[in-house]
């Protein structure tokens, strides 16, 4: 079964072919980074016209790459939701372009639910249920997921996303957009002082045990505090205190997760699991609580891209969903599908 995805919630282009749910065929993906970066975030407006300008390329480009024609797919799966609406808007009609001359099913799905399928297309099969730990520049947050196509609201974040606290860290230090590459290659030149103490506050420890729930937008304002009442100290240094302390909080929401739920599999997905530092300690903790981790080895898959949404696409079509031209799309988390 052949089936094609395209994602464009917010600023990839991205089309990919996947076979069975498993293999990539092809995997074409446009970042949008460089016309984004003067303005330090993503700019919707610009998103979109860039998504229209690019999408046509990159599929073209991915079905040459596949060396398959459109008569060859059994289905076409877009996200459609959460994310921009006028991104999203822009993958849908393409979607609905290829039904309309193929006759194509069309197979609508949910950003953040792609992110967990990545780990069938590096050869790890879907055991459930499990934790979904989703860490990206919009979303912080772990599900529940009995089974792809619908997933529970275990604990979200309550302001800031993960990714967004490093890109506004990074503006505070004059770094680069995004910020986390930048912060990740800043933190990793600090070597801390044997018995050195934390120079951020731990976040949130006095919420109650079994609370599962994000924030760090308190953090990024103490690292304001701190340059500002320390401007002796390195940015490697603030780096990675700064670091350190928004992973202890992640590893933190986990363990109370995994004690409310019993999951003790857990799949982590999204942009910032491209920083090693965070998978490697995410492995540490999985092996100290005697925990199955899954979290993609490939950075590629970390990020937004259309093979992932092919992949989930493939599970909800032999489920039997599919759909026409009268989908719609929202930028609304939907936590089930099926």
């Amino acid at each position: 079964m052949i089936g094609l995805g395209i994602e464009s919630s917010c600023d990839e282009t991205s089309v990919g072919i996947v076979k069975d749910g498993r293999e990539i065929l092809s995997l074409k993906i446009f970042s949008q980074i460089d016309l984004h970066k003067p303005f330090r975030g993503v700019v919707p407006e610009i998103a979109s016209r860039s998504h229209l300008e690019k999408i046509n390329v990159v599929l073209s480009e991915s079905m040459e790459e596949a060396g398959i024609e459109f008569e060859d797919l059994d289905y076409v799966a877009v996200t459609r939701s959460p994310g921009l609406t006028g991104s999203l808007m822009i993958g849908a009609q393409l979607a609905r372009c290829i039904h309309a001359v193929f006759r194509t099913p069309i197979v609508p799905v949910c950003h953040l639910q792609s992110h967990f399928a990545v780990l069938q297309l590096e050869g790890v099969e879907p055991i459930f249920p499990a934790l979904g730990l989703l860490l990206s520049g919009g979303n912080s947050a772990i599900y529940r997921i009995p089974e792809f196509g619908r997933m529970e609201t275990v604990g979200d974040t309550m302001d800031d996303a993960l990714g967004e606290a490093f890109d506004k860290v990074a503006g505070l230090l004059e770094l680069p957009y995004p910020g986390g590459p930048a912060i990740e290659e800043e933190a990793s030149k600090y070597v801390p002082e044997k018995g050195e103490k934390d120079l951020l506050p731990p976040l949130l420890r006095n919420l109650e045990q079994d609370r599962v729930a994000f924030s760090f937008s308190g953090l990024k304002t103490a690292v304001a505090h701190l340059i500002a009442k320390r401007p002796e100290l390195s940015v490697p240094k603030v780096c990675y205190h700064f670091q350190n302390t928004a992973f202890e909080l992640v590893e933190r929401n986990l363990k109370r997760a995994v004690s409310v739920t019993g999951c003790r599999r857990i799949i982590a997905a999204g942009g910032v699991l491209a920083n090693s530092t965070l998978k490697n300690r995410l492995r540490k903790f999985a092996e100290k609580n005697s925990l199955e981790l899954f979290a993609p080895a490939k950075k590629i898959l970390c990020t937004d891209n259309g093979a992932m949404v092919a992949t989930l696409g493939y599970y909800l079509f032999r489920k039997g969903y599919s759909t026409g031209l009268e989908f719609t799309v929202s930028p609304v988390r939907q936590e089930t599908y099926v």
